[in-house]
């Protein structure tokens, strides 16, 4: 947990150390009522008091309540803005340790925990940031403070103050021991909620679509019962707290009356006033003396799931990168050319390879693609190129340079990817489409209406209200699938990359407009490498060169015509879709 304090700034830790002197005097005022309480006592005692003598003590117990309230607003206002900019910089560094984050460590903590941990997580430490500078430190300095106060008081009112502070430091110990193990649960159920939340919103047409609603509520609602359950637990342990710790106070009040009212009876009648006085005084500093305690206790409160939390943020934070950053950003002789030398993959964790021993080049102007069958490796080799993954054995060289070895910015300026699952920004078609930063500098409104047309889609964008000022939704909610996959085949266009990647972003066209985007391509790409994943034969059987892929093993590699004679695999993919006749006048 002391680690993330590391992340409190230069300006913070003054603020820290201006609070801790806020408390000190608070509490030095606090403590210095009761020693006016105790001169009033005196002074009611004599027959020669004046009136004035016991309003100026007043007075002065009136002045310390106020300075104690000015200084306990101060410590709060300061306390919030220290854990503002406390909960401010560790989101900054969750949310930018994310996203360097490479695909597997996505899948490792889940999307879902990743929003808990930057949201839920962080509030909690806020909150003991912001209470535990007023109680944490308060409550340790007023305990010594008061303790020394009293000690030379009464060793009969001390012994019971002690019992008392005893008595409820047990019962926070006993149910932190209870509590402390279901915090993590609660954090974990936390996650799980917004896992099955946020699954639910993503796919709620196909929930609708299957007449699912009562098993995503059953769902749901069994998560749910289980958080709930387990913090009606926890929130019942610590409502044993509150009768405990006043039956104690109540009792401490009650206990130093009772002793103190024999101590007056025992003692002489010359000090009998004195004993009186010392007595309402150490009921005073005995109070404060618990009220430092339950101060603590209510922090113990907060602090296990606040660990918890602190713990799973960490988690994020030191995790190591499986993507690493290189530090080659030079201009290199060759452009567009990719290169596989004996590359093998199999995912994190797993036991078999998905890719194994692929080899081929690609150079600049080529158009490759790839097929084969579903799960044969076809986008897991492409994803290859821009580091989603990194090659488990051999190599993948863009320009003659091993693709670890770039720095990420610069390997992703070389290239234009459209994903096999277009996805929309919730800003105008403009900003989509020029959505990024390509390190050449800004792409104007010219440059896109140029990567619109050439992908096809000025047709529906020029319909749009507001043509490329129009909102997209997110996601892209509010145009169809293969409107979707044109304005993010523009976006590549709009890059104008040495290497276009298409990961199967022709699908949800139909043959005419798949034809004519085709078409627009060849002539807008010549001078650029195009590596293309495609399940139909029409999509690629221009390409200079065809990849095809089984089981992970290249089975066959060649132009169409090469393929079809030579390997048996591309043959029966190419016979399934169209006729002998069509094939052999392609």
């Amino acid at each position: 947990m002391f680690k993330l304090f590391k992340n409190l700034k230069t300006k913070n830790y003054i603020e820290v150390l201006l609070c801790i002197a806020l408390i000190v005097f608070q509490v030095w005022l606090d403590l210095k009522m009761p020693d006016y309480m105790s001169n009033i006592t005196a002074l009611i005692q004599s027959e020669s008091t004046q009136i004035s003598e016991i309003l100026k003590e007043g007075a002065y117990m009136l002045a310390c309540a106020f300075g104690s309230l000015v200084s306990a607003v101060c410590v709060g206002y300061l306390s919030s803005v220290i854990s503002s900019d406390f909960s401010m910089n560790i989101r900054e560094k969750i949310f930018n340790k994310v996203e360097n984050f490479s695909t597997a460590e996505i899948k490792k903590f889940q999307t879902s925990s990743l929003i808990t941990r930057t949201t839920n997580d962080v509030t909690q430490m806020e909150m003991l940031i912001s209470m535990g500078m007023q109680m944490l430190i308060k409550a340790p300095i007023m305990a010594v403070w008061a303790v020394s106060k009293i000690l030379n008081k009464s060793v009969e009112l001390s012994a019971f103050t002690g019992a008392s502070v005893v008595v409820l430091l047990a019962t926070v110990g006993t149910v932190m021991v209870i509590v402390i193990p279901r915090f993590s649960k609660v954090q974990k159920l936390i996650d799980k909620v917004n896992g099955v939340t946020r699954e639910n919103l993503t796919g709620i047409r196909v929930v609708r679509a299957f007449n699912a609603e009562d098993y995503q509520e059953n769902r749901f609602a069994e998560i749910n019962d289980n958080l709930t359950n387990t913090q009606l637990f926890n929130q019942r342990v610590f409502a044993v707290m509150n009768p405990i710790m006043n039956l104690v106070m109540n009792s401490l009040s009650l206990g130093i009356y009772f002793i103190g009212a024999f101590l007056i009876e025992r003692s002489m009648m010359a000090d009998k006033i004195a004993m009186f006085s010392n007595v309402v005084v150490f009921t005073s500093y005995g109070m404060q003396v618990v009220m430092s305690f339950l101060m603590l206790a209510m922090i113990f409160m907060i602090l296990p799931r606040a660990s918890i939390s602190a713990k799973r943020i960490n988690e994020v934070l030191d995790e190591e990168l499986t993507i690493k950053d290189g530090d080659f950003d030079e201009d290199t002789s060759e452009k567009g050319v990719v290169e596989f030398k004996n590359v093998s993959f199999k995912y994190p964790d797993a036991d078999e390879y998905v890719l194994k021993d692929i080899s081929f080049k690609a150079n600049k102007g080529e158009t490759i693609a790839f097929i084969g069958s579903t799960g044969s490796g076809k986008s897991t080799l492409i994803n290859l190129v821009p580091r989603f993954y990194d090659t488990t054995d051999g190599e993948v060289l863009v320009d003659g340079v091993n693709v670890k070895d770039y720095k990420l910015s610069t390997l992703h300026n070389k290239l234009g990817y459209v994903s096999q699952k277009a996805f929309m920004f919730n800003a105008s078609v403009k900003e989509n489409v020029a959505y990024g930063d390509n390190g050449k500098g800004e792409i104007y409104l010219d440059k896109v209406k140029e990567a619109i047309d050439v992908a096809q889609a000025s047709d529906f964008v020029e319909k749009m209200d507001g043509k490329y000022d129009a909102n997209i939704a997110r996601g892209g909610t509010n145009v169809s699938g293969g409107q979707k996959q044109r304005l993010s085949i523009a976006r590549a266009i709009a890059r104008d990359p040495e290497i276009y990647i298409f990961d199967d972003t022709f699908s949800a066209l139909d043959f005419k407009t798949d034809a004519e985007l085709r078409k627009a391509l060849r002539g807008y790409t010549k001078d650029a490498t195009s590596m293309i994943v495609a399940q139909r034969i029409g999509t690629i059987i221009n390409a200079d060169k065809i990849i095809v892929l089984d089981k992970g093993k290249c089975v066959g590699m060649g132009t169409h015509k090469e393929l079809l004679k030579n390997c048996e695999v591309y043959r029966e993919i190419a016979l399934s879709q169209l006729s002998k006749e069509e094939l052999e006048n392609a």
